[in-house]
């Protein structure tokens, strides 16, 4: 049986493959990256005051440990990802910090027993990988005390971030198997039309759903944009499989691409998100 070509895996497959591996080696410059949309949640979690909280789609862990931080000592937080490797990473990670209570649990989100309720859900950037989102989200609910909030943060369109789609407008000539991107496919830019994620919000059954739009710049030094753009989005994750000589015109051109984010040594770019709050 042949390799499995990376525009052919499923959600599972990128994230227990070749996207989980892209993340694990650039852990730190993706944390560095979307710091703000950590504090952003913390802060909504400080705001309701929850004492069991689930973050969807943790990743290697990082928002997870931040709010068991900032609800030690009573509190804690659970993060669940389907990624196997990001998993064992963020457990390794909590097992550092024995003083905050973070645990995590690999697999889909949406499949939690409910045995314990959680009392607050977040997420940042988890929650747009669902095939039935609707059925995730009142599987998700169904793991909810009555009353618990919602705040997730997820991206708008891609024509609102540039930063995060100019790879593949530079490059998409010398990729001629990268397939177009599909409104509402799961991926990064799955929820991008508030009114389907209403939609969606309200066929799961959780109430008083409210998308507000925020605008945050984001920053990493510009000595690890190569690094960033040779692993990670849907450029880097199909350079993967690419022979050196089509990596290496790609990266030319991508490189030069981003020219217009970057500044005194400094990669800046906005973030154009949603946050998504509701109540179960």
């Amino acid at each position: 049986m042949g390799e499995v070509k990376i525009e052919e895996m499923s959600q599972a497959q990128l994230w227990n493959g070749p996207a989980g591996q892209a993340w694990l080696d650039k852990e730190t410059i993706l944390e560095r990256m979307f710091a703000p949309f950590e504090a952003l949640l913390v802060d909504a979690v400080r705001w309701h005051h929850p004492a069991r909280v689930l973050d969807i789609g943790c990743g290697t862990g990082a928002t997870t440990l931040a709010i068991a931080r900032a609800l030690a000592p009573a509190g804690s937080c659970t993060g669940a990802d389907l990624s196997q490797m990001m998993i064992d990473r963020a457990r390794t990670r909590a097992a550092a910090e024995p003083k905050v209570h973070a645990s995590f649990r690999s697999g889909d989100a949406s499949h939690l027993d409910g045995a314990d309720p959680f009392d607050m859900a977040v997420s940042r950037f988890g929650v747009m990988f669902f095939d039935n989102p609707a059925a995730a989200f009142a599987r998700i609910r169904a793991a909810m005390t009555p009353g618990a909030p919602l705040a997730a943060v997820a991206w708008r369109s891609p024509a609102e971030n540039p930063f995060m789609t100019c790879a593949e407008r530079a490059a998409a000539h010398l990729l001629p198997s990268l397939p177009p991107l599909r409104p509402g496919a799961p991926g990064q830019f799955a929820f991008a039309d508030p009114a389907q994620v209403h939609a969606i919000l309200s066929e799961s059954g959780w109430r008083d759903a409210a998308i507000s739009p925020i605008d945050v710049e984001c920053a990493i030094p510009e000595t690890e944009l190569m690094p960033y753009l040779s692993s990670l989005g849907r450029i880097g994750i199909m350079l993967q499989q690419a022979d050196a000589e089509t990596r290496e015109s790609v990266l030319d051109i991508v490189r030069a691409a981003f020219d217009p984010f970057v500044a005194a040594g400094t990669v800046r770019f906005n973030a154009a998100c949603w946050m998504i709050e509701a109540k179960t």
